[in-house]
């Protein structure tokens, strides 16, 4: 058992043991520093996302004809106005379900998946125009019986999110639709002798709810699409290459054309590798 103050080593190290200064510190402390929402470039306009109130709905049409007429309104976008909706399961292949999975993430398309799925966005002179054009879109959703529940999500019978889902199973496809979008099995060792020789065998299951990582900044971003088709981003992001990536499928864009700047980033823990705002703006 050690005191407090009991020195445990007489080696000299260059950083442990040291309290270096944090090279970010300086320009956090004294409000240098610039975040995502900090970014203000000349002819900067503004957006706002529309966000679905159900669970899980069909989205049966989206009229956002009021909204455009709106002054100040500079653009209404839905998920029709995205290069995956004019595309085709042949064209796509085998990746149909990874870019639709991908593009309806940030716009949602036919369907609400959870309360909060954006559904359409606007861009508008300030905040305030683009605020008040969000409620003159009108959509039309057909509420369904929500999958909260993951035991009863994977019964027969359950409301299915994806209607066109199957199950892969050890290399094998489900015949119909489901939840469940893999099963894989891991196997290391003999476990059958592992139980056989264990003194003491304890079986539990343990339940857990969801996490968030509670960062206190929001997701932002801020895009300038250039008249040569160059593409950059300013966000909060901690996975720069995953939005460069995943904005260039989702826009069907060339990645080279695709700049990523990451901003400092008020939080994160893992929360913002991914992407939810960044094709949208």
């Amino acid at each position: 058992m050690t005191t407090p103050n009991q020195v445990l080593s007489e080696v000299e190290y260059d950083v442990v043991g040291k309290r270096p200064v944090r090279p970010d510190g300086v320009d956090k402390v004294t409000g240098r520093a610039q975040y995502g929402a900090d970014l203000d470039l000349t002819g900067l306009i503004h957006g706002r996302v529309l966000r679905s109130p159900h669970a899980h709905a069909r989205i049966r049409s989206v009229d956002t004809s009021k909204a455009e007429a709106l002054a100040g309104v500079r653009a209404v976008v839905t998920a029709a106005d995205l290069p995956f909706a004019s595309m085709t399961k042949e064209e796509l292949g085998n990746d149909y379900n990874r870019f639709k999975f991908l593009s309806d993430n940030f716009l949602a398309s036919d369907k609400a998946l959870y309360r909060g799925h954006a559904v359409a966005a606007v861009a508008a002179d300030n905040a305030h125009i683009a605020e008040a054009a969000l409620a003159l879109i009108d959509v039309d959703y057909e509420a369904l019986e929500p999958v909260i529940d993951v035991r009863a999500a994977m019964q027969d019978g359950a409301p299915l999110l994806h209607e066109d889902l199957r199950t892969s199973a050890m290399g094998e496809m489900s015949e119909k639709p489901s939840n469940v979008a893999a099963y894989m099995k891991f196997e290391k060792g003999d476990t059958a002798a592992g139980f056989a020789n264990s003194d003491v065998i304890v079986e539990r299951e343990f339940t857990t709810a969801s996490v968030h990582q509670g960062y206190i900044e929001p997701h932002n971003a801020t895009a300038h699409w250039r008249a040569d088709g160059q593409i950059n981003i300013w966000c909060s992001t901690q996975g720069a290459f995953v939005v460069r990536a995943n904005t260039a499928d989702v826009l069907r864009v060339d990645v080279s054309d695709v700049r990523v700047t990451p901003m400092e980033i008020g939080g994160g823990f893992g929360g913002k590798v991914t992407f939810y705002l960044e094709p949208v703006a």
